[in-house]
């Protein structure tokens, strides 16, 4: 298969998911009194809580007419052949995780760019809705993001074909709606500058959009960083929060977010501030951490990627780097991305993170078909390779790289009803030190040093003797 493939301008929002220990999952929820939890909503480590008297958004219409301001993608047509395995697939153990499960029959609803129907999704890609062209209904993709990012999650080549790359719920259906574009652009007030389509309020409507058609998992390879000292939740984003917080407790969705890079929509260098829990910077959907699992992007040598922003909503981490997944300007595979400078690099981002995540959920999803969206997200994180840091979890990484056969595989107390362990007050109650008794070994040794002395005087004894009877005393004569 020769492919490979041009991405015009910036491919919308990359991200890789990682997401916040979920409420009540007693694995890997920290427990924080009232103060702790105030002084981190108060530092913007977490949102404060959802507003009541916000309604869950609702609509599937685009926010203003948006027209085609760039050319599509297109093919490099560089007759690149793709036929190896990429990195993350043999990480993640593909071969042996798809006896276990394939996503079959499980909605993954894509919430980006568009995807296109690509041969090698067969007839598993539907039509979900579109915010940026509507009567396209989202199986348009000018991008090319949504297409690769749905290609991790579901693509499946024939079996009797020479491709090594696959998605890791190879089965698994695609619900494409498309919220975001940067190659089509619209004025939204009048008078101001064609922005990019694409909005907090219209990712908060495709995320009900999508729980309400039957998603089961949502992927949102999308994100919006903005500085903390532009002060506390905008209207927007408690748009956001209420949609979200909809899909995953009325709708029990499962919802993966990409975790952010760096230099993209306002996201901040890494680190992301010198305090893990005082960020500069916050990265939505990923600040939503108690509905929303966030990925983190691991690079092939086993390393976060550079580009990876951290932050106290992380969850986990997945492959995002040398990344190949579906070309969508052909019916082939692409693993290079043009820059807005033409330069050619490889795809990367924590985008292509987020949809490992996201099919691994459709897995468990298939194989443990009664768990709530909850337990789901605690076993993604519980099987996780963790980081060495203080609970298991750090800001970069989260709980560690995912592992997918672990997560299909692990028992978990918790889903078997039985309550996790609790602390023990046992006081450690050591023995009493000893007290040697010497008396016996000073007698033997008394003993022993008197029957040597009394030796060495006996044969003191036997030698005077000896030596002054009278016999002896010729012999010594005649001798000489």
């Amino acid at each position: 298969m020769r492919t490979a493939r041009r991405i015009a301008a910036v491919v919308g929002a990359a991200a890789l998911a990682v997401a916040l220990p979920m409420p009540g999952v007693a694995q890997t929820s920290p427990t924080r009194t009232p103060a702790e939890k105030a002084e981190r909503i108060a530092s913007m480590a977490e949102p404060p809580p959802p507003d009541p008297a916000v309604p869950v958004p609702s609509g599937s219409d685009p926010d203003t007419a948006y027209t085609l301001a760039s050319q599509c993608i297109g093919s490099l047509n560089q007759g690149t052949d793709l036929k190896n395995k990429p990195w993350g697939q043999m990480q993640l153990r593909f071969d042996e995780l798809h006896r276990f499960a394939t996503g079959k029959g499980v909605l993954v609803a894509v919430i980006d760019t568009g995807v296109r129907a690509h041969p090698f999704f067969g007839d598993r890609v539907q039509p979900g809705g579109d915010f940026v062209v509507k009567d396209k209904q989202g199986l348009e993709d000018c991008d090319g993001h949504g297409t690769e990012v749905a290609g991790i999650i579901a693509a499946n080549p024939p079996a009797n074909s020479d491709i090594g790359f696959r998605g890791i719920a190879p089965e698994a259906r695609i619900l494409s709606i498309r919220q975001s574009s940067a190659n089509y652009k619209g004025v939204r007030v009048p008078g101001e500058q064609a922005l990019p389509a694409g909005t907090l309020e219209t990712l908060a409507k495709a995320v009900v959009l999508a729980a309400d058609q039957g998603a089961r998992v949502i992927n949102m390879s999308v994100d919006n960083c903005r500085a903390v000292a532009e002060g506390p939740i905008t209207a927007a984003e408690r748009q956001l929060q209420a949609a979200l917080r909809y899909a995953y407790e009325q709708k029990d969705v499962v919802l993966v977010a990409s975790a952010g890079n760096t230099g993209e929509k306002g996201c901040p260098d890494q680190r992301n501030g010198v305090d893990p829990n005082k960020p500069t910077h916050i990265v939505t959907p990923p600040w939503f951490a108690d509905y929303v699992i966030s990925v983190a992007a691991m690079a092939r040598n086993g390393d976060p990627a550079e580009f990876s922003v951290q932050g106290p909503w992380v969850s986990v981490a997945a492959p995002g780097t040398d990344i190949i997944s579906l070309d969508p300007a052909t019916n082939g595979l692409a693993n290079l991305q043009v820059l807005a400078d033409g330069k050619q690099v490889s795809i990367q981002g924590t985008s292509f993170a987020a949809p490992y995540v996201a099919g691994l959920a459709a897995l468990i999803r298939e194989r443990f078909p009664y768990l709530k969206a909850s337990e789901v997200t605690n076993r993604i994180k519980v099987s996780a390779s963790h980081p060495a840091a203080p609970g298991g979890r750090d800001n970069l990484v989260g709980y560690g790289m995912i592992n997918p056969i672990g997560a299909l595989t692990t028992l978990i107390p918790s889903e078997q009803g039985v309550r996790p362990d609790a602390a023990l007050d046992i006081k450690a109650a050591l023995p009493a030190p000893e007290i040697k008794n010497w008396a016996p070994m000073q007698v033997a040794l008394v003993g022993a040093a008197g029957g040597v002395l009394l030796l060495l005087l006996t044969l003191f004894a036997v030698h005077t003797i000896r030596r002054n009877r009278p016999g002896a005393q010729r012999e010594i004569r005649g001798s000489a």
